[in-house]
């Protein structure tokens, strides 16, 4: 629950018995010599050495499972069979990928550049850039460390976070690193907030201190204190004019004099809730509005208004069961939005008190339950209201009065998983590596030998098997990680390191070496490739440089440094190679797709730049065609021997996709060729999967874009006149991968969103009428 991640406790009677049943078992844990939290029979020194399955091993090392492993009854991998119109394929559907996005913590709206940074539980902060379809692209990896408490933009497109270690980070929009941290030296950090210039920063902190810096090109510098509360500081908000500040603690708000740093204003809440006086009230949150009106948002599920010249209450709202965790207010203050940890969001309005009257007042217009769980954090833009919170949704409801066009721009968008790929696959030997925050599992596929029709489900002749559960050193989160085609070898990277691991297989048995002495200018990467054959590695630095390694047998060799482009230190974040090893292209946020002559050694040439980022990238194995995805839904192919953009290309760019794949709310994450079929592309986002057939005529608005197959029984005349060439499936979702194993052969790898809320914290639990 929010409250108790905080440091609060929870007013309800089912929480309380629940904190006693916790107490009562960690009584009986010391009482037995055991440490919370240990397992039967083992101290917590000895648990910190077994893996999952309960095999023993050191810190950081591989565990090794042990062959059929056992699923639960839905999780099962089962083989089905799948007809597009283009033969039948066998399709591998993988569902024990157990992976769980963190909870959203916190959201700040940048106005200038339309973009939405989100922090989640772990520490993790992504970028989404509104105007390009709602992609992600850029995300910083989380730490153990960081937890983060507040984020907020500044002047200059800067992004600033602080959290529970006393750190306020700024990140490097450009490098896609954290460019220093630096301690407010006032115990953790509850809340922080921009001035309106952005040209200061305010946090408060654990000791009730209020903090001012003053942000400079390169840093921050702290200018000064303003007068000690009693109790931490958990919301802040800046007035308009940047005058005065309010700042939430425990049972009271403060108003201060920004210039003298003294409070000069204490309102006290009502610890009053339904009748029954409360132990504390919180102010999760306050906004301070032009007019001199304070409104906040507290533990008594109350949202009220203040009067900060006089200190009075003017108005109260009772408007939740718990706790109202989150307010954000619009910038011409005519509404706000507030989220509840009963995982609904109410939209307030200023409306006038009768249609002739000047006179206006605060209503509650709309609530909204998008979310399961605690909306542990909200924002208002100029067009949409969105939230987030445990649930681990990102959710955008536009405003239909603000949306001008009532087109696919004015629909719901939830947000779950990330827009890069966290699987890679070895196709010679079947298997799948999955990337988890601190850990990577290694599977290989079942197999069967049955046969049927489409749509039928096969019988495995061998199951699944588990074979490494590879555990990371240190508090850093992951960032990219890959396995070579030939399953060979693995490598993944933090933030400080890169780690290359070489794989052997005997009959049944794995092992595993780590390649030491990796070189010092190799301290991170962004994306990580092995080359079709195995025997390259490419690595991606958050510098903008591309580094070539030759692997060889448990060792390596650097070849070359691809630097980036003078004047520029973007990082690049995706990587495609050709199968036959001589090219290679690379893709930042913004500055276009640069493709590299591997046999030479030097830059080929630039893909001309387009106006969205560019979603996944692959080489063609027979025509060394470069397609390229972008978020606004557009495809295009790029003959990299002839440095132009192919005649399919620019064919579909003059007739132009159809809406309603223009209208697809998730972006392309993977594209892959049909070895013996150079005509086809198959590309798949999180809701479909889709082979296009470069040789069939394009759909136009008026073809069925679903329904790429007609009955059996229709003719041949109808079936021409309904072919086209994009094959459609919505079978598999939500999909996080999916590749062409062999010709026949295809791997599904799908996370139901019911197994996700499944792993949650149970939600707060709302009385129904009737019941």
């Amino acid at each position: 629950m929010a409250a108790a991640e905080r440091g609060a406790a929870r007013p309800t009677g089912d929480n309380r018995t629940s904190r006693r049943r916790r107490r009562r078992r960690e009584h009986c844990l010391r009482t037995s010599g055991l440490k919370p939290g240990a397992l039967p029979g083992q101290s917590l020194r000895a648990r910190a050495h077994v893996g999952r399955g309960g095999e023993r091993r050191a810190p950081g090392q591989a565990v090794v499972r042990p062959r059929n492993s056992g699923f639960p009854l839905k999780y099962q991998p089962h083989v089905t069979t799948l007809d597009l119109g283009m033969g039948e394929f066998k399709v591998h559907r993988v569902r024990f990928f157990n992976y769980v996005p963190p909870g959203i913590r916190c959201v700040a709206y940048n106005n200038q550049s339309n973009r939405l940074a989100v922090s989640r539980t772990d520490g993790t902060v992504e970028i989404y850039n509104l105007s390009a379809n709602y992609f992600q692209e850029k995300f910083f990896p989380g730490h153990e460390s960081r937890a983060t408490e507040a984020l907020c933009w500044a002047e200059g497109q800067r992004l600033f976070s602080a959290g529970l270690n006393g750190e306020i980070l700024e990140y490097d929009l450009q490098a896609l690193n954290v460019k220093y941290a630096l301690d407010a030296f006032g115990g953790p950090i509850w809340s922080m907030t921009a001035s309106p210039s952005g040209s200061q920063l305010l946090v408060g902190c654990e000791d009730g201190s209020v903090k001012l810096f003053q942000i400079t090109p390169d840093k921050i510098q702290f200018e000064r204190n303003f007068d000690r509360q009693k109790s931490r500081i958990l919301s802040l908000s800046w007035h308009p004019s940047a005058t005065h500040i309010a700042a939430g603690s425990i049972d009271y708000i403060s108003v201060f004099d920004v210039k003298s740093g003294s409070a000069i204003r204490k309102m006290i809440v009502d610890r009053q809730y339904m009748g029954v006086s409360k132990r504390k009230c919180i102010v999760w949150g306050v906004a301070f509005l032009s007019d001199g009106t304070v409104i906040s948002v507290d533990s008594a599920g109350k949202v009220q208004f203040w009067d900060s010249a006089t200190g009075t209450l003017v108005k109260s709202h009772l408007i939740a069961n718990a706790d109202v965790q989150s307010i954000a207010v619009a910038d011409q203050e005519d509404s706000f939005v507030v989220g509840t940890a009963e995982g609904t969001i109410f939209h307030f309005q200023l409306v006038s008190v009768t249609s002739n009257s000047s006179e206006k007042q605060w209503v509650r217009t709309k609530p909204f339950q998008h979310h399961t769980h605690d909306v542990r954090a909200v924002a208002h833009s100029p067009t949409a209201l969105i939230s987030g919170g445990t649930d681990t949704h990102l959710v955008i409801r536009p405003l239909m009065e603000k949306v001008e066009v009532k087109n696919y721009d004015a629909a719901l968008r939830k947000i779950t998983f990330p827009h890069r790929c966290l699987i890679s696959c070895s196709k010679k030997k079947q298997l799948l590596l999955f990337q988890f925050a601190h850990h990577l599992e290694l599977w290989r596929l079942g197999s069967t030998v049955a046969t049927g029709k489409n749509g039928d489900t096969l019988p495995l002749s061998k199951n699944a098997d588990h074979l490494l559960h590879l555990k990371t050193k240190g508090p850093e989160n992951i960032i990219c990680s890959c396995i070579s085609p030939c399953g060979s070898w693995i490598a993944y990277s933090t933030v400080s390191r890169v780690f290359l691991y070489r794989l052997n297989y005997e009959h049944d048995n794995i092992s595993l070496k780590r390649v030491s002495k990796m070189p010092a200018f190799l301290r991170s990467a962004l994306q990580i490739l092995f080359s079709e054959d195995s025997k390259k590695l490419f690595v991606a630095s958050n510098q903008g440089s591309l580094h070539i390694f030759q692997l060889l047998e448990g060792s390596f060799k650097h070849l070359h440094t691809f630097q980036p482009q003078s004047g520029t230190v973007e990082a690049m974040c995706l990587l495609a190679v050709s199968s036959d090893g001589n090219w290679l292209a690379a893709s930042g946020t913004s500055a276009g797709v640069h493709v590299y002559n591997v046999k030479h050694l030097k830059l080929h040439c630039t893909v001309p730049a387009y106006n969205f980022p560019v979603t996944a990238l692959a080489i063609a194995p027979i025509t060394n065609n470069l397609v390229i995805a972008h978020s606004d839904q557009q495809v295009f192919e790029y003959s990299i021997p002839e440095k132009q953009y192919t005649e399919w290309s620019r064919n579909i760019q003059k007739q132009g996709f159809h809406h309603l794949w223009l209208q697809r709310d998730t972006p392309i994450t993977h594209i892959s060729f049909h070895p013996k079929r150079p005509m086809h592309i198959l590309l798949h986002d999180a809701y479909m999967f889709c082979i296009i057939d470069k040789s069939l005529p394009l759909p136009n608005d008026k073809t069925l874009l679903y329904n790429p197959l007609p009955p059996t029984n229709e003719s041949d005349v109808f079936r021409r006149r309904t072919a086209h060439a994009f094959k459609i499936s919505k079978i598999y979702k939500p999909l996080l991968f999916m590749d062409l194993l062999d010709e026949r052969t295809l791997v599904a790898v799908e996370r139901p969103l019911d197994d996700i809320i499944a792993q949650l914290p149970p939600p707060i639990k709302k009385k129904k009428f009737g019941t």
